[in-house]
């Protein structure tokens, strides 16, 4: 287990350091400092690396009771962001300190993980039960859902209402209820976006991106432009390090939730498939440090982030590369933003410390982790 916890600190210290490589070179034309993203990131990196070590040193079973002070401070950050803070481009997201902006939906990621992890140890034995199974989780889950999609935050919302899902059904719910909770609530979902012309366009601009090139399917357009520039000089060269065309504002968040084309384009094919890699092997360690926990809490806790992250990744990945409709979630541990890699960073450390408490400890096979859907399978 040692080996793999040193495996996966070296895989999430890999990622870090090639997104300041690459946010370095796709921040260059933003300002006249061309390190001034890079500068920031480094301080929110400092700050993750803090958070990682203190969430590593403390005993993971401590959030069973600060779950639901968490999950309480999180919906009044998310109150207070959708009613007193500007709106910016577009939607109330940030809150501002200092110079600094905070999304609160980021810590509502592990707020709603904690939060579910909490409930489903405590609740195994009755998650077939109407209320305790349904009503009150998925009220809980509401909550959150409800204020991070008035911000409005689309790509959030979907993200940690899947991880929730997922949560759930590892944790034995029935298959039925969940497909009715998750058929209504993507039903809500597309009659909001049906309301809304922008997010129609996104639709629009997805399933025909040549005919609003100009327009919606911009962002998509560019690039597609840029995995195909970094293929120009063979598909393991790509264009070279800081030499990519699509970040002078012809990709306009290069630096964010549209980096990963950027280091398609300037490293090529190989660097993005080690990326993608790296993301499969965080996938593969999160599980087995699930397989190792102590407890049911402890599993899902190490469950519910193994998953946070990487089907972020997938998202991201699936976005740029024109599978999904266009959506704004950041590439974790690579794209800039300093609430994500702080959220990122604790999340790790509380992993980390649920893997070294579960060292010497008896690996469980996939039956014997969730214990409730193993009587069903």
């Amino acid at each position: 287990m040692r080996r793999a916890i040193s495996l996966f600190i070296a895989v999430v210290l890999i990622l870090v350091t090639l997104g300041i490589l690459i946010l370095a070179s796709a921040s260059s034309t933003k300002y006249e400092n061309a390190s001034y993203y890079s500068m920031r990131q480094l301080i929110w990196l400092a700050l993750s690396f803090c958070a990682a070590v203190i969430a590593a040193r403390l005993d993971y079973r401590i959030y069973q009771r600060l779950a639901i002070p968490l999950a309480a401070v999180t919906l009044i950050l998310l109150l207070i962001v959708r009613a007193f803070c500007p709106e910016i481009n577009g939607s109330h997201r940030w809150i501002s300190v200092a110079g600094f902006t905070f999304q609160p939906s980021e810590l509502a990621k592990i707020s709603v993980i904690l939060l579910f992890a909490w409930w489903l140890s405590r609740n195994q034995r009755r998650i077939n039960e109407f209320v305790r199974g349904i009503l009150i989780p998925f009220g809980m889950l509401g909550c959150f859902v409800v204020l991070i999609i008035i911000e409005p935050d689309f790509g959030t919302t979907l993200l940690v209402s899947c991880v929730a899902v997922c949560m759930m059904f590892l944790g034995g719910s029935g298959i039925a209820p969940l497909l009715v909770i998750g058929v209504s609530g993507l039903t809500g979902v597309a009659w909001m976006i049906a309301m809304n012309h922008e997010r129609m366009g996104r639709i629009m601009a997805f399933l025909d991106p040549q005919k609003y090139e100009q327009d919606e399917a911009w962002q998509l357009v560019n690039a597609l432009r840029a995995f195909a520039s970094g293929g120009q000089n063979g598909w393991f060269r790509g264009q070279g390090y800081g030499n990519s065309m699509q970040k002078y504002h012809y990709l306009p968040e290069a630096h964010t939730d549209f980096i990963f084309p950027i280091l398609g384009e300037e490293l090529g094919l190989m660097a993005g498939l080690i990326v993608i890699m790296l993301y499969l092997t965080l996938f593969i360690l999160g599980l087995a440090i699930a397989f190792k926990a102590k407890d049911d809490f402890g599993r899902f806790v190490a469950f519910g982030i193994t998953l946070m992250i990487t089907i972020q990744a997938l998202i991201n990945f699936a976005v740029v590369t024109g599978c999904v409709p266009t959506k704004g979630l950041a590439l974790p541990f690579i794209s800039y933003g300093g609430s994500s890699l702080l959220v990122s960073g604790a999340m790790i450390g509380v992993l980390v410390n649920i893997a070294h408490s579960g060292m010497g400890g008896r690996s469980h096979s996939f039956g014997s982790l969730f214990k409730d859907r193993a009587r069903k399978i």
